[in-house]
């Protein structure tokens, strides 16, 4: 009971504030996610990268997304193949199973549970799995009209990839930044984690379902609340990370369907009621079973 009223309430209420805020119309979701997207997230990616030596883990973290990536392709491919659905159905089941809500979620989650050295890793698997979504992601759900060129190109005008390489070069060049200019970064990046989980409640509030299909609901909830930790569970062990690591690759891997997914799919028509119903029966199906699988860890 510990874990669910010490670090899942507290997540909880932070997200019933912003839903709350976007059902009374207070504010537009995209104005605040124009300050997360522009101005915090790059901060604090810009500080993890900085902050961060290149080391064993990072390239484990790295080769991990690949791999998890490919592995969860694989798996809506043939479950498409086996229930015979059409190519916009399996786009749109794999679009929410492959892309979890690692950043909204899934860091402020592992920074309460635990730590902040599990949360540098958290970030980093966050900005990866932005990247996938922003290119990947719109690639799959626009596939018929969109080149991989043109994927690639929205990856270069992403800030999180321009903070990522200035964060990575500043480091690699041991750029001595003065207390106050770093003073300033770190008030932006301690606020990006608040503002996003507000955000995610907002989103959550815009999505809306005509009409739910629990068969296929169930699918894609048992793919991306089950099947997908229990893949990240064997990745860990093929690639020998270590207890820290290890839980915050699962624990990533078993959050509910991104939000900013279920846009993409609004955006582009792929199977947007599938999508958007799935992502939210995953986020209220993702406290049962995080509780679980963080109980399993002993937080």
């Amino acid at each position: 009971m510990s874990v669910f009223l010490n670090v899942l309430v507290p997540i909880i209420l932070i997200f019933a504030a912003g839903f709350l805020l976007q059902k009374k119309q207070i504010l537009e979701v995209g104005a605040v996610s124009a300050v997360a997207l522009y101005i915090l997230n790059p901060a604090l990616v810009f500080r993890t990268f900085y902050t961060t030596e290149p080391d064993a883990d990072l390239f484990r973290i790295i080769l991990f997304a690949i791999l998890f990536l490919l592995l969860m392709l694989v798996i809506n491919k043939v479950t498409g193949l086996l229930l015979k659905w059409d190519t916009d159905k399996t786009s749109g089941m794999t679009l929410a199973t492959t892309f979890m809500n690692a950043g909204n979620y899934g860091a402020p989650l592992i920074l309460f549970a635990f730590g902040d050295t599990a949360f540098s890793y958290s970030i980093i698997f966050m900005v990866i799995q932005s990247l996938f979504m922003s290119t990947i992601g719109v690639y799959i759900a626009n596939r018929s009209s969109l080149s991989a060129g043109d994927a690639f190109r929205v990856v270069l005008k992403m800030p999180v990839f321009h903070a990522l390489i200035a964060g990575v070069l500043c480091q690699a060049v041991q750029l001595e930044i003065t207390a106050s200019y770093m003073d300033a970064v770190n008030m932006l990046a301690d606020a990006a984690i608040p503002v996003v989980m507000i955000v995610l409640g907002m989103q959550l509030a815009k999505i809306t379902v005509s009409s739910l299909d629990w068969k296929v609901i169930g699918i894609g909830t048992m793919l991306r609340l089950v099947i997908s930790p229990a893949a990240a569970y064997l990745l860990t062990l093929v690639l020998q990370t270590g207890p820290t690591l290890s839980a915050v690759l699962i624990v990533s891997a078993a959050m509910p369907s991104a939000a900013t997914i279920a846009m993409i799919a609004v955006q582009f028509n792929s199977s947007p009621n599938m999508v958007s119903s799935i992502t939210l029966v995953t986020t209220l199906g993702s406290v049962p079973s995080l509780w679980i699988l963080l109980s399993i860890f002993g937080v």
